[in-house]
């Protein structure tokens, strides 16, 4: 059902165009699915016969409705194309999905129902699982997603691939959309552990997904390499007993070399383009991280000069916290601690409320010894934790320190 929900639910979109019909009747699809297969077994081609059974339920459904003359046109468009379903092959099933996921991603549905759309419809995640990883109950996770489909039918968002004039900024929304629900896997921000491998590798499917269908955007290409060399990491992330394991301290036999090589590739496949942008220079970061054998051998002055490419790109404090901790690796964390008193300043708010930038501040100090304010800084960060893995590896680090 993971692979199969979001090519069959975005052919049915666009062939009846109502997305809440389209769900309704695969859901009915489904629930047959569940009656019969078990008597009669699975079919050869089973996203046929849910997609066959899923438009004969639209048109039933049509034909009981009063005002069903409204919906006269798509009811002899689906009886016109009415098939056995044992004759339906997969293959025959029109593929809408990159339609889907630039209407899910327009400008105009607010950034957190952009990615619990996503999630429903491409991913076929309940709405129960994605409440859990909002951490919201379900009802409300439900009126969140009502409210983002309501959007789409009261703004009449086209379910369509936009203009060209408008790709550039609808695809850089899909793909950060993309990228959000991967960083919530990779550093889960509640939770017991430190990372949610099920939307880690929900993320790499959806990127695929992406690459197959947009096959020579580098930046998309970029943002599947970038997934994969951080997922890379992933094992490592965490010790036997759940708890957090930083980069530094990382075994990095644990990586998988599998997602590593495959993420060069598509690094190499990104930038032989000859159009970089800000996912492939993140993409260039985690590979030199990859290549590196040990912590202490990495290229952390490149690392530095792409993180300063990269805030060209996208200029903002997180970015330049970022290049802050490979400053402190490449000259030093006295000098990295003056470049972060200026970004402090400058900031101001921006980063006050935000925890890796305490969790950054305190480990610069506790770097150069000064072991009083570094615990103050921990604490800060832990008021802002809500990771019970991160807490008890924050609460480590302070008690490793020795403030007078």
């Amino acid at each position: 059902m993971r692979e199969e929900w979001g090519r069959v639910l975005s052919s049915l979109t666009a062939s009846l165009g109502d997305l809440d019909v389209a769900e309704d009747v695969l859901q009915d699809a489904v629930v047959a699915a569940l009656r019969v297969w078990p008597e009669r077994g699975i079919p050869r081609q089973p996203a046929g016969w849910l997609h066959a059974t899923a438009r004969r339920r639209a048109v039933d459904r049509f034909r009981r409705e009063l005002n069903f003359r409204t919906k006269l046109a798509a009811l002899i468009e689906l009886e016109s194309a009415r098939e056995p379903l044992e004759g339906r092959l997969d293959a025959d099933i029109p593929d809408e999905r990159l339609e889907m996921i630039f209407t899910c991603c327009h400008p105009a549905i607010a950034r957190p129902a952009q990615v619990a759309l996503t999630l429903r419809t491409l991913g076929g995640l309940t709405t129960a699982e994605i409440a859990r990883t909002f951490l919201v109950s379900e009802p409300t996770m439900a009126q969140r997603l009502v409210r983002a489909k309501r959007k789409i039918r009261a703004a009449g968002i086209p379910f369509r691939v936009p203009p060209s004039d408008l790709w550039p900024e609808r695809l850089d929304a899909v793909l950060s959309v993309l990228y959000l629900i991967f960083n919530e896997g990779y550093a889960a921000s509640f939770g017991e552990h430190p990372t949610r491998e099920d939307l880690c590798l929900e993320a790499i499917r959806l990127g695929r997904l992406l690459v197959e269908l947009v096959p020579d955007e580098p930046e998309v290409i970029g943002l599947l390499a970038l997934m994969l060399l951080h997922d890379s990491r992933r094992p490592a992330r965490s010790d036997a007993g759940g708890g957090l394991v930083t980069l530094d301290r990382q075994d990095r036999d644990r990586w998988n070399q599998t997602w590593i090589h495959e993420g060069l590739d598509l690094l190499d496949r990104a930038l032989a383009a000859g159009r970089p942008g800000p996912f492939q220079v993140q993409a260039a970061i985690s590979a030199l991280h990859a290549r590196a054998t040990s912590h202490a051998e990495t290229d952390w002055q490149e690392i530095l000069l792409l993180y300063r490419r990269l805030h060209a790109y996208r200029p903002s404090p997180i970015v330049e916290l970022n290049a802050i901790v490979a400053h402190s690796f490449a000259e030093g964390p006295e000098a990295a601690l003056a470049v972060l008193s200026e970004l402090a300043t400058r900031a101001g708010d921006d980063l006050r409320g935000y925890q890796p930038f305490h969790l950054v501040r305190a480990d610069l100090l506790r770097r150069t010894g000064d072991d009083v304010r570094a615990a103050a800084a921990y604490d800060d960060a832990l008021a802002l934790t809500a990771n019970a893995a991160e807490a008890a590896f924050i609460r480590s680090r302070r008690a490793e320190l020795s403030p007078d």
